[in-house]
């Protein structure tokens, strides 16, 4: 005998839970609520600008929520109006208190971007590129109140490509995440997951990145900036000034050549690219973005800019 559709809510908010949105509407489970943050004000118009995860919920039929608060009690009752089995939760942007983390019967399971224990927090798949992880995949915890802390039910992992940035990463893991979160799902409902704890003394963090985290320090390792770089592409995007504005820097490879000159100094600068100085080996960017244009490749950089060798690209 068949078991009956479980009644699932789901908090999401950015690109990310598109696909574990999907997954979930087209499977055998019933997505009865989508709770997703307000509605913000983005670009130059500050045009008010839906969730992409709210925009999907509208297109599948399903009811959407959008709480300023989520620790107050009407809310709670709002979502115990729908009977709720589970809550699964793929990038939603807010912790969530006990009231709801105990308030269905199969409780919250998290989609998160990493092998856990490794990298907790907001920013899952640039880490794993900044660090330069071969091996990448996504958990599905139980969640609990600590940041990304539950108990294991299923984990998935690819290799990362040696020319993975954070934004190719970030498609292959949302999808990663959706299949592996049905699995999970599926393995809960037929009993037959078993939890596993966390190793805690492995644990690495992965905190929300800044603009400024991306200004570089060419004293480092070529190796090390090269995953930074990709780490950091598309956003925040890794940086140097050069004569007072910030030049953003794409497409890198180490070549593996010592130089006696100062980081930050330009050592060839062709079709090819930028040949930079680093406290070790040396980093050819390939696509730079000047300020206040677009992203191009160097080749066309050059033909309006008068970069010459020698010249150094600061902090």
């Amino acid at each position: 005998m068949s078991k009956p559709p479980l009644r699932i809510i789901f908090m999401g908010t950015p690109d990310f839970g598109l696909p574990s949105l999907q997954a979930l509407a087209d499977g055998p489970d019933d997505v009865v609520a989508v709770v997703t943050q307000p509605d913000r004000r983005k670009g130059r118009g500050k045009k008010l600008t839906p969730p992409p995860v709210k925009v999907l919920a509208e297109a599948l039929d399903i009811p959407v929520l959008q709480p300023t608060k989520i620790r107050t009690e009407e809310f709670r009752n709002g979502l115990l109006s729908y009977q709720p089995d589970l809550i699964v939760v793929t990038a939603y942007g807010r912790i969530l208190p006990p009231s709801l983390l105990d308030l269905t019967p199969m409780g919250c399971i998290n989609v998160h971007g990493s092998l856990l224990p490794l990298h907790r927090g907001a920013a899952p798949i640039q880490w794993s590129v900044i660090k330069g992880d071969k091996e990448v995949g996504v958990t599905i915890i139980r969640m609990d109140e600590g940041m990304d802390t539950g108990d294991m039910l299923l984990q998935a992992n690819i290799t990362s490509a040696p020319d993975e940035t954070a934004g190719t990463l970030f498609d292959k893991m949302a999808q990663l995440g959706s299949e592996t979160l049905l699995r999970a799902i599926k393995g809960l409902k037929d009993g037959t997951i078993a939890a596993a704890q966390q190793d805690h003394d492995q644990a690495t963090a992965a905190p929300m990145l800044k603009k400024s985290d991306g200004l570089i320090d060419w004293s480092k390792n070529g190796e090390d900036l090269e995953c930074l770089i990709r780490g950091l592409d598309p956003w925040p995007s890794a940086f140097c000034i050069y004569k007072g504005k910030r030049l953003r820097l794409f497409r890198p490879e180490v070549v593996y050549k010592e130089s006696d000159a100062q980081p930050g100094i330009l050592l060839q600068a062709d079709k090819r690219g930028l040949l930079i100085a680093c406290g070790e080996n040396s980093l050819l960017i390939k696509e730079v973005q000047p300020e206040g244009k677009k992203r191009m490749a160097v080749e066309a950089f050059l033909c309006g800019c008068s970069l010459e060798r020698g010249a150094l690209l600061t902090r």
